[in-house]
């Protein structure tokens, strides 16, 4: 039985190539995004193009579309960076990083709670900076404070959902050279997504609503 994954913020990045893991491993793959770029085009994804996460008429088309599908994996990956510092605080980009990287994954997860497969897997994709004991750098305020708040939401959901057999994961992917950090990284998206696959694969009940990088550390809190 083929399994499907829904993954947001598949245009590029550590999306695309998540995409393209899956596919190469024989999964279906809906690959949700704002503006399909060539390659997501391209890959063999079925692609819903014109999805904002912060948006719920959009998100409304992305239930319908999905109205009779079962999903056995969701990665909420879709993020937005932006940089504050302090004497220089704008609140209209941290607003807009909330919206995005902390409600906008749990938007998605609460209407697709009856798409989900018994035993089903959610990984949200979020970072170390939303780690208050690793925090020695400051700055960065809403992408660290969204992301603090994207790990609680998801160890709520992750006890929420513990009854229907549901996993959630917690993932920093490491310093991915990506577009939204400018290319500079330690891991390439496509190893990122590797890691970030096997981090899936061993993802239960038993280790659901934990911290991880995606190289296999737990990270603090």
């Amino acid at each position: 039985m083929q399994h499907t994954a829904l993954i947001t913020g598949t245009n590029r990045g550590i999306g695309l190539s998540l995409t393209k893991h899956y596919l190469k491993n024989g999964w279906n793959v809906i690959a949700a995004c704002r503006q399909p770029s060539t390659e997501l085009a391209d890959s063999g994804a079925t692609v819903v193009s014109g999805i904002d996460v912060t948006n719920p008429e959009s998100l409304h088309k992305l239930t319908t579309t999905l109205a009779s599908t079962k999903i056995d994996l969701l990665i909420n990956n879709a993020g937005i960076l932006r940089d504050e510092a302090l004497g220089q605080l704008n609140f209209d980009t941290i607003e807009a990083q909330f919206a995005v990287n902390t409600l906008g994954p749990l938007r998605i997860t609460e209407r697709l709670l009856n798409n989900f497969n018994e035993h089903a897997k959610i990984a949200m994709i979020t970072s170390r900076m939303g780690s208050i004991a690793d925090n020695t750098s400051g700055g960065r305020y809403g992408y660290r404070m969204s992301k603090a708040a994207l790990n609680i939401a998801a160890v709520s959901l992750a006890q929420d959902l513990k009854s229907r057999g549901i996993a959630v994961g917690i993932i920093h992917p490491g310093l991915v050279g990506t577009d939204m950090i400018g290319g500079y990284g330690d891991v390439t998206p496509d190893q990122a997504a590797a890691n970030i696959v096997q981090r899936l694969d061993s993802l239960d009940l038993d280790n659901s609503g934990t911290f991880w990088h995606a190289n296999g550390e737990i990270l603090p809190w």
